[in-house]
């Protein structure tokens, strides 16, 4: 097994759907991500104008990706193909969007659903739960350190 952490590239949109379409918890289909507006010519361009997504890979396989949207100081997305898990991805994956984000805001946020795994990892990462955004998810932030 060969995995490392690169930026994203658009040649990379197939992979990052198809972990995304992947997942077990908060899993969406393709087809519901188009209908929040998520698709994948909307994420090749963002990825084309900012520096927004990393990618993690197995011998050129997407493994795992991480995605911020940079203006608004928001950790997006970060998730990892399920037999990839528990192998430190996530956590390099996310440190990549922190470090991204840590460049031009003093605090980040993200939501998620507050009684996933995903805002246990969170938490273990140094993410503070900051209230519920719904009866559902809640609203975590992360203060850059100094």
């Amino acid at each position: 097994m060969n995995i490392r952490t690169r930026l994203a590239l658009p040649s990379d949109i197939e992979g990052i759907f198809d972990v995304r379409t992947s997942v077990k918890e908060n899993h969406l289909s393709r087809e519901e991500m188009e209908r929040m507006g998520i698709s994948e010519s909307v994420v090749t361009d963002m990825i084309e104008k900012s520096l927004c997504a990393w990618v993690a890979e197995d011998d050129g396989k997407v493994t795992g990706f991480s995605m911020i949207l940079p203006d608004e100081a928001c950790l997006f997305a970060a998730f990892v193909l399920p037999k990839y898990e528990g192998r430190g991805l996530g956590r390099r994956l996310v440190g990549l969007a922190e470090q991204e984000l840590f460049k031009h805001h003093e605090v980040a946020w993200l939501e998620t659903d507050k009684n996933s795994r995903a805002a246990e990892f969170y938490r273990r990462l140094g993410w503070i739960e900051k209230g519920n955004v719904s009866e559902s998810d809640i609203r975590l932030e992360k203060i850059r350190c100094v």
